[in-house]
């Protein structure tokens, strides 16, 4: 092999073998919430008044008092302070997908030019970071700078640690000088207002909402991700640049052995899982879970439910944690979709309830299901939303990278259904037909060996292939994936189920008119709710959503599938999307229009970089190994010719290997002319030529080069193979 091949594989087995074992299990204890300003610490060192009135905003959604600002910052300061903070930061989460920061010191000048420690107020409630490199979708010019970011003060202040710097971060909104939301988080908490706002409508309906005075929605996301050798990750371009694999062979050993799913996690891994499990009670966020995922290399970590806008900025912090311990331990965590060809793919599969502040879940059927009036309305209320409300769905997780996973190995397909599990689909049925009577149960399964326990089953088994499915109290919208912020699906889904809920409350405000009576009430919700189930149960599918019948299946029943995001994403380029969220003010029209440019854009420059990465691959070191093989295999049948020995084997065997090498000669020159041509208009048009002109030249270009891997002397192959990434540990 190449000796830069080599010596990465032999610093990978290095690390390995030399695992570091001093994790970060032993100071859970002294690290938990310690660099969180906590409500347990705002206790301790805010007036009473002002912790009661702060509360009343983070928990009942009541407008923040300004006037409580100068003293909740000084307290916020004396706090990050104490624990070595110099800096500041307002930490916001802008359309890149990412999160950003910029720093300011505590320290000022007083008149007399002495320093002094300060932190105002206004510092606290109000930054205004520069606006004009982030993504806009045309909102804003270049020349128009000015953006300003507002304290969220529903979730919590943190303490970021690098080495000995410690910075005071507060998670804050950001919007643009004109007041247009310029990131994820502004449209969240919209939505989740917009959400509660319908829901107590239904709530009050049926007379339950008492002592409840707001609506949340809560997430739990399952985070997938690779780990791979970082020695090896720097000698392959493709990783380093586009987080993924442009080339690569398959392996004679890949996941279809199923060993490695829940396996002994190895050394090192576990040792870094628990110092990421460390850091992350550190910084508040609530882990709870890891194992070995089905692909080899591929691990999954989760988190216990929280509501939904917190739950969001844990999981960004989560995945920078991901990303910034790896190194300790010699390791690169990978988040793209689709890193590696011919295995499963990352999800981040997001767990969403309805609950009141009360901590009543509205998605929790309870035993009797069928008498449970409440949930069968938002029961009703969601799948109504998803079935009319499909495409958007659809595109709130369409990405380049996402295209690469969804369909197979474990992801669900691009056709948006609802499994429900055989007792729900069984009420659905009574309710469609007018009665209910009953719910299914699930009963005992005895296990056969008086030693062991008989165990309670559920009523319903789960279904890996739906992209949306009810998992006994929730609904997880498995399609988003692993390196997308969990933020933007969740606007829409809460964006969509307010709608639905809107629809749902306002008819029942026409049937009942004033002062109803019980049974009026049953009647008029039990007729409603049969009039969605036969609408809308089309949506609903229990079955395989990879096999060929569900696709025939789905078109007959008029479901959209919207095969990739150039079909996908469009839709919110569309009248009827800017309406809904203008509607319940979670978007404007302009912005939501301008999410659809920016995903647009992001989609063109995505493949694009990957396309231009995979064309210097191809030509400074696939190329020139492929010809160094080809001149060894010629000098050696010329040699054997000289020695009057019959080389039509080996003949033959140079010929194909010309063939290749020609072949993927041929096919970098199409990329390069695909990459060359001016895609004329829009950003759609400009995605569209990248799906049909260039990723089609990519997959030739691949396809040569992985033949081509498979015949090179393996001590002349320049890039760590599949065999090398997935499997040292």
């Amino acid at each position: 092999m190449t000796t830069a091949r080599f010596n990465a594989i032999a610093a990978a087995t290095a690390w390995r073998d030399q695992a570091r074992t001093e994790g970060a299990g032993q100071r859970i204890e002294e690290l938990y919430g310690c660099d969180v300003f906590s409500e347990k610490v705002m206790r301790q060192r805010l007036p009473k008044s002002v912790f009661q009135r702060l509360m009343n905003t983070i928990k009942r959604g009541q407008k923040l008092d300004a006037q409580l600002a100068d003293t909740v910052a000084a307290a916020m300061k004396d706090w990050a302070v104490e624990r070595g903070a110099t800096h500041y930061t307002h930490w916001f989460q802008p359309l890149t997908g990412l999160t950003a920061e910029k720093h300011d010191s505590f320290i000022n000048t007083d008149g007399s030019h002495s320093v002094v420690s300060q932190f105002s107020g206004s510092a606290l409630t109000q930054g205004e970071p520069d606006a004009s490199s982030f993504p806009s979708g045309g909102l804003r010019a270049t020349f128009e700078a000015r953006g300003y970011t507002a304290w969220d003060p529903t979730s919590p202040v943190f303490l970021n640690r690098s080495g000995p710097n410690v910075t005071l971060c507060i998670p804050t909104a950001f919007v643009s000088w004109t007041g247009e939301a310029l990131d994820n988080k502004t449209p969240l908490l919209r939505s989740i207002e917009a959400l509660s706002n319908q829901a107590m409508r239904i709530l009050r309906i049926l007379g339950s909402d008492q002592g409840v005075g707001r609506i949340n929605t809560t997430l739990g996301p399952e985070q997938e991700y690779f780990l791979i050798d970082r020695n090896l990750y720097f000698a392959r371009p493709d990783l380093l640049h586009c987080d993924r694999t442009l080339f690569g062979a398959k392996p004679p050993k890949g996941q279809q052995l199923e060993d490695h799913y829940f396996g002994s996690i190895p050394a090192r891994v576990l040792s870094y899982m628990a110092e990421v499990e460390g850091e992350l009670y550190r910084l508040g966020v609530p882990v709870k879970t890891r194992h070995n995922e089905v692909a080899p290399a591929q691990f999954e970590i989760a988190p216990i439910f929280e509501n939904a806008n917190v739950a969001v900025d844990h999981q960004m912090l989560l995945m920078e944690t991901l990303k910034r311990v790896a190194p300790r331990y010699g390791l690169q965590c990978i988040l793209h979709e689709k890193p590696f060809a011919g295995i499963n793919g990352s999800g981040k599969h997001n767990n969403w309830a309805i609950s009141t502040d009360t901590g009543v879940n509205l998605l929790d059927p309870r035993d009797d299901t069928h008498t449970n009036l409440q949930f069968m309305v938002f029961l009703c209320a969601v799948i109504r939303a998803v079935d009319i409300h499909a495409d958007l769905l659809r595109a709130s997780i369409a990405s380049a990278s996402n295209d690469h996973r969804l369909g197979a190995n474990e992801a669900p397909p691009a056709i948006i259904s609802i499994f429900l599990g055989d007792m729900l689909t069984d009420i659905i049925d009574q309710i469609e037909s007018g009665t209910t009577r009953r719910t299914k149960k699930g009963g005992q399964l005895d296990l056969g060996a008086t030693t062991l326990p008989n165990l309670p089953r559920d009523a319903g088994d789960r279904n890996r292939t739906s992209p949306f499915a009810f998992t006994g109290n929730k609904f997880e919208f498995r399609a988003v994936g692993s390196s997308q912020t969990s933020a933007w699906p969740m606007t829409v889904l809460n964006t969509i189920v307010a709608e639905s809920l809107d629809f749902v409350a306002s008819s029942f405000e026409r049937s009942l008119g004033k002062n109803p009576n019980p049974a009026k009430v049953q009647k008029v919700v039990s007729d409603l709710l049969r009039t969605i189930i036969k609408e809308h149960k089309r949506v609903v599918f229990n079955g395989d959503g990879y096999s060929k019948e569900w696709h025939e299946e789905a078109e007959r029943r008029g479901l959209p599938h919207l095969r990739d995001s150039v079909d996908a994403l469009p839709v919110f380029l569309k009248k009827r999307a800017g309406d809904l969220f203008a509607k319940y003010k979670v978007l404007s029209r302009a912005e939501t229009e301008a999410r659809g440019h920016i995903f647009l854009e992001k989609y063109v420059k995505q493949v694009t970089i990957e396309a231009e990465t995979m064309v210097s691959i191809s030509r400074t070191m696939v190329f020139p190994a492929a010809l160094q093989h080809q001149r060894r295999l010629a000098e050696a049948i010329s040699a054997a010719q000289g020695a009057d020995v019959d080389v039509g084997d080996q003949r033959a065997i140079l010929e194909d290997l010309v063939a290749l090498i020609g072949k993927l000669s041929g096919a970098t020159n199409r990329l390069e002319a695909a990459l060359a041509h001016e895609a004329s208009g829009s950003h759609l048009e400009h995605a569209k030529h990248v799906r049909d002109g260039v990723k089609p030249a990519m997959a030739d270009v691949r396809e040569a080069a992985d033949a081509l891997e498979s015949v090179v002397a393996d001590e002349l192959w320049p890039l760590p193979t599949y065999r090398d990434l997935l499997f040292i540990k």
